[in-house]
């Protein structure tokens, strides 16, 4: 198995911020994100080029904070703060295990990471740095779902990664529901007609649009990213518009 050439070789993978919090009730949990790190590293000397996006929920949500009576502009702000934060440690934790990552920020924020350039986005991935894309869009209104369908785009992924604490899309919650059924496969016409909210429907219709496969699969399981780089079926596979 650890001889089975890659079939993905350029991807873009979406971290919940809530992943972060393993037990925690808050933040970021040490021994989580250094297991999340490790994963990674070993696809990236396996020879795929990662870009990484990672969510803000288990600091602050935009969208919470707006429910409560924010702004909804000064609250989406304050999300995007919160995602710089998980990637700089993120980009610690990858580090300390010994390789090169380089946070990109959508908002001008050049005294903690730089600012995200695609060209350069680009160059970092072909030199072999795992390159995380801070700060959403940049924009209100758009979710770090949407964020990361546009990065996978702009840097050419092959395929698009969803990491959850679910092993895939259900026609239910399967915490609620024992008997919900899991789908091995989608396609985006279906998963916007069907509203099956595991992302935003900007982010699947972007993917639709550039025809860019999308995986969701749960991120506990060991070893699930390197096996869906080479080419097993985890999870829900969601794609071009049948």
């Amino acid at each position: 198995m650890t001889d089975t050439p890659l079939k993905y070789r350029r991807v873009l993978l979406k971290l919940s911020g809530e992943a972060l919090m393993g037990r925690e009730d808050y933040g970021i949990d040490p021994e989580v994100i250094r297991g999340l790190a490790r994963e990674i590293i070993e696809a990236q000397k396996a020879g795929a080029q990662i870009g990484l996006v990672i969510g803000g929920g288990n600091i602050f949500r935009g969208a919470g904070l707006a429910a409560a009576g924010m702004d909804r502009v000064t609250g989406d702000h304050m999300g995007m703060l919160a995602t710089v934060i998980n990637s700089l440690a993120m980009q610690d934790a990858l580090e300390k295990l010994g390789t090169y990552a380089r946070v990109m920020s959508a908002i001008k924020i050049n005294e903690v990471c730089e600012d995200y350039i695609r060209r350069r986005a680009v160059r970092h991935l072909e030199k072999g740095r795992i390159a995380i894309f801070a700060a959403g869009t940049g924009n209100p209104f758009f979710t770090t779902d949407s964020a990361a369908a546009l990065r996978a785009t702009e840097i050419g992924a092959e395929l698009l990664l969803k990491a959850t604490k679910v092993d895939g899309i259900y026609d239910a919650d399967p915490k609620k529901f024992p008997n919900a059924k899991r789908y091995t496969e989608l396609n985006y016409d279906d998963v916007i007609a069907r509203n099956l909210q595991v992302m935003d429907t900007a982010a699947f219709a972007l993917c639709r649009d550039n025809r860019i496969p999308l995986r969701i699969y749960d991120m506990m399981q060991p070893g699930a990213l390197m096996r869906i780089l080479r080419g097993e079926p985890l999870g829900t596979l969601v794609h071009g518009a049948g």
